[in-house]
Parts: C-alpha cells; structure tokens; sequence
C-alpha cells in the first residue's frame, strides 16, 4: 500500500486518479479548498494553496506527491482571470516545495500537473519533447511559468516530473459532456478551418501514464502525456458524430468560434490553437498505449 497525496484533486483528472488508487488499496490524501471529511481511504484535507498550514503533516511518509492545482482556463483571457490563472498555479506548486523541504521523511517522485499547449501552434511538424517549438502569448506564458515554479522547486531525493498533459478524453469529462451535446444538436461540423491538430489522450492512459511515471525513476524533467496519434479537427468531429450516430454536422466557421467564445464566456484559442504534440519520451521508454487512435477511444467512451 502506497501514501499518495494528491493536490487540487477534486477535479475531472484527479477523479479518476482517485478512484484508481482507491482500487488498488492506496492511502489517499486529497488536498482541498473546501472542508470534507473522510471517505474510504480518502482523507480530504484544506488547504489554501499558498501558505504552510497543517496540511503539510500529512506529507510525511508519503511515496507519491502528484500537484494538479489551478484555476481552470476555460475562462475570458482578462486582468482578473489572468492573475488567478497564475496565482493559482505558481504559488501551490512553490509551496508544496517549500512543505517537501521542511519534512524528515521525502517521497520517491512528484508529478506536477503542465500543459501540451505549450508548444507553438503548428499544421505540419509534431512537438515532442526534444525538438518542439516553444510558442508564445498568454497561455504558452502560464505554461512557462508553472513549470519554472516547479523546477525552481528543487528538492533534492526527489523526482520531478512535468507532466505536459493533453487534453484528456473521459466519460463525463468536460470535452465529451460539451461536444457530444453539440453534435446531436446537429452542430457538429468542423471548428474553424479544421485543420488544426488535435492532442488528446484517454481517461485510461492518463491513470496509465501516470503510474507508468511513478515506477520509471530514469523519467524525470517534462515528459508530453499525449496519444501518438493526433487527428485534424475535421477527423475528431467526424468521429465523434460517427459514435453519436448522426449525419449531419454544422461546421462552426471562425468567426463563429470567436462570437461564440465571447457568449460562452471561453476564449477561441481552445479550439482553434493547433495542437501537434507526440509523446517522444513514453515511446522512448516503450510505454504502450491502450487507446492510440480517436475512433477507439470514442467507442470505448461514448455509449
């Protein structure tokens, strides 16, 4: 039995790593804004995500820390959002640091939630992780950013991971509950020119790639969590009107994507950034994916 804490994992992500660890008898410690009690082998414990506080006791003796805290993107990119996206992520992964530092007892690894988005958009050449592009604006920025806190972190005994994860596809995740209700509204065309590339992963492979992580000590620095097969827009639409069983789909031209970000209070760059990111360090280290093309995954995921 392994002692794993988990931060900010009340989310989609850290749902499903709760639930795996759970299965498999772990001690789980899940720190929380918001006051809960124990469940299972579930401890919540609050925390404020900036300051020590008494959570950090829990640290002690842990095997595995796993920080996936940060206000969420899908958001209007303006001054308020923007400091909270930062602020979010930066001050919990340098505190979480600042707790390993004063602890007796150091665990083996910690994985630290990044993001695939920070590579620059690209139609014709995959990212991987020796030779992808850094871009640029905001996003990349915050990218940048939080993996900079993390490393800057630095504590020695133990494993850091970047974890620069794609987006992930899962049932009652947010990408699937969103576009499976536009596709049987019959709004399912293409986005924009729907060219750009799509990265995704499935819900299995994040709980696989993240154990996958945790037992290969030679994997340490920023590893790309991604499927090694990322589709065009057009290609992910088609498929996923194909599972949902209906013909036709509206494409949603550019400015249509832009309008509509603006009344859904999101931002176009979700989905038209393109996205062509490989995971080059898991395929290295023959990691074998359950799910490496979409048309699987969605049947596997959509009923």
């Amino acid at each position: 039995m392994r002692k794993i804490m988990i931060a900010g994992g009340n989310g989609f992500l850290g749902k499903l790593l709760q639930g795996h660890f759970q299965s498999r008898g772990d001690e789980i410690i899940v720190l929380t804004r918001e006051e809960k009690s124990r469940r299972g082998s579930v401890t919540y414990v609050k925390w404020n995500g900036r300051d020590i506080g008494p959570w950090s006791e829990y640290l002690e003796n842990c095997d595995v820390l796993i920080n996936l805290a940060g206000r969420s993107v899908n958001c209007r990119y303006n001054d308020k959002n923007k400091n909270e996206i930062y602020a979010s992520r930066e001050e919990s992964t340098r505190v979480l640091g600042e707790a390993l530092k004063l602890i007796k007892n150091k665990r083996k690894v910690w994985l630290n939630s990044a993001s695939a988005t920070i590579y620059k958009s690209s139609y014709d050449r995959a990212n991987d992780e020796a030779s992808g592009i850094i871009g640029d604006g905001f996003s990349v920025d915050v990218c940048q950013r939080w993996e900079k806190a993390f490393f800057d972190s630095k504590v020695n005994g133990v494993r850091q991971v970047a974890m620069r994860t794609a987006m992930v596809v899962g049932r009652g995740g947010p990408f699937l509950e969103l576009m499976t209700k536009i596709v049987r509204l019959r709004l399912g065309g293409r986005r924009g020119s729907g060219r750009q590339m799509v990265s995704w992963l499935h819900e299995a492979d994040w709980i696989a790639g993240v154990e996958f992580l945790i037992a290969h000590e030679e994997l340490e620095g920023a590893v790309n969590l991604a499927a090694p097969n990322p589709i065009p827009n057009n290609y992910l639409m088609q498929q996923l009107r194909r599972v949902c069983g209906v013909k036709l789909g509206l494409p949603a031209y550019t400015w249509m994507v832009h309008l509509g970000a603006v009344l859904m209070g999101t931002e176009p760059e979700l989905p038209l950034k393109s996205r062509y990111v490989i995971p080059g360090r898991l395929l290295k280290a023959e990691y074998t994916f359950q799910f490496d093309q979409i048309d699987k995954a969605f049947d596997d995921l959509v009923p």
